[in-house]
């Protein structure tokens, strides 16, 4: 491709090689308008047929796509190598298993042109079922399956307002990357560790040096869910890594009582290095969780039940990191129920 680049397209690919055509020609497939693009595809060390799966559809797209390896495992890896190679201005970012719309490409030139206030946007993911979805499996349930539908208005992202956009469609320009650095590898999902937060993570730098985003959607991608992601066992998995990845963040302690994030968080009295507060949130959505299982819809009850194991999945982790900090178990008990005898006393 001689032309300037207007907008790389970045897919990751991990041992996906019979989904993987489907979403490179989609991407190839552009009805782009005078927007030039390149399509990179990024083989973070597979061991199945993808390397000759994207030689083999080369020719039809000479300088149009690239083949890149990345032999460090990991998705903040390999995005980041998807970038490190980006030749255009603005980075976007697809998966394996989604296909983009016609006019994906057009539309990120588009809305990223008009609005200058903006470092990076985000769309739609709308699911292709491999069949029926089971009745708990509402819209409530979509984060585990990389799923997004904000309605059909545009709307700021920052502290103000976050809302997480998916790696699935996903649209930055490269002086993001240059501020606030790229996709951090601490959060990132390896292999089948599912639940990670490295999109979250990214979206938060930016917010807290005063940057922003925008939902645009009118930017859609459809994503074809796998049959093995339809069952609750996934789902609990995925809670229980998201709880995980976001006590690495901290995401519970960002967010104030207006769900708006907070640059520092508040002196909160902590258990095993979890604030008091997330265990009286533990108890009452297990509260929630036993009266609705028993006479409630199946959906609500599993809202209620993905609550408990994602605060499970938190609290372990800040278990486990406050592990080489502190004295024996009685000795911080007693520390936490002076602490909270103290804050009590004192209003």
């Amino acid at each position: 491709m001689s032309q300037e680049c207007d907008v790389s397209v970045v897919i990751c690919t991990y041992n996906r090689c019979e989904l993987l055509p489907t979403a490179i020609k989609s991407a190839l497939a552009q009805a782009n308008e005078g927007v030039n693009y390149e399509v990179i595809v990024v083989d973070n060390n597979s061991t199945d047929r993808t390397r000759q799966v994207i030689e083999e559809l080369m020719p039809q797209r000479q300088g149009w796509l690239r083949y890149v390896f990345e032999g460090e495992q990991g998705l903040s890896h390999a995005r980041n190598t998807g970038i490190a190679q980006a030749k255009a201005p603005v980075i976007a970012f697809t998966d394996d298993d989604v296909t983009v719309a016609r006019d994906w490409v057009r539309q990120i030139k588009k809305s990223l042109d008009k609005h200058s206030e903006v470092d990076y946007i985000g769309g739609k993911v709308i699911p292709q079922w491999p069949t029926t979805p089971p009745s708990w499996l509402t819209s409530d349930h979509w984060s585990p399956l990389a799923l997004t539908d904000h309605g059909n208005k545009p709307f700021y992202i920052n502290l103000k307002t976050p809302r997480w956009m998916v790696g699935a469609n996903l649209a930055v320009r490269r002086i993001a990357f240059k501020q606030v650095g790229f996709f951090a590898p601490e959060v990132q999902r390896v292999k089948d560790n599912i639940g990670s937060s490295e999109d979250a993570d990214f979206q938060v730098r930016l917010w807290k040096t005063g940057r922003q985003g925008m939902y645009v959607p009118e930017m859609t991608v459809e994503a074809r869910v796998q049959s093995e992601r339809l069952t609750k066992a996934y789902h609990r998995q995925w809670y229980i890594g998201n709880g995980k990845y976001s006590a690495m963040m901290g995401v519970e302690e960002m967010l104030n009582k207006d769900g708006e994030i907070v640059d520092k968080a508040p002196d909160y009295t902590t258990l095993f290095g979890t604030p008091a507060f997330l265990y009286r949130a533990l108890l009452v959505a297990a509260k929630n969780w036993a009266t609705v299982a028993v006479r409630g819809p199946e959906s609500l009850s599993f809202r209620h039940e993905a609550r408990v194991r994602y605060l499970l999945g938190y609290i372990n982790k800040r278990f486990q990191e406050s592990s080489d900090k502190r004295g024996t178990y009685l000795g911080e008990l007693v520390s936490f129920t002076k602490a909270m005898l103290d804050k009590k006393l004192s209003r």
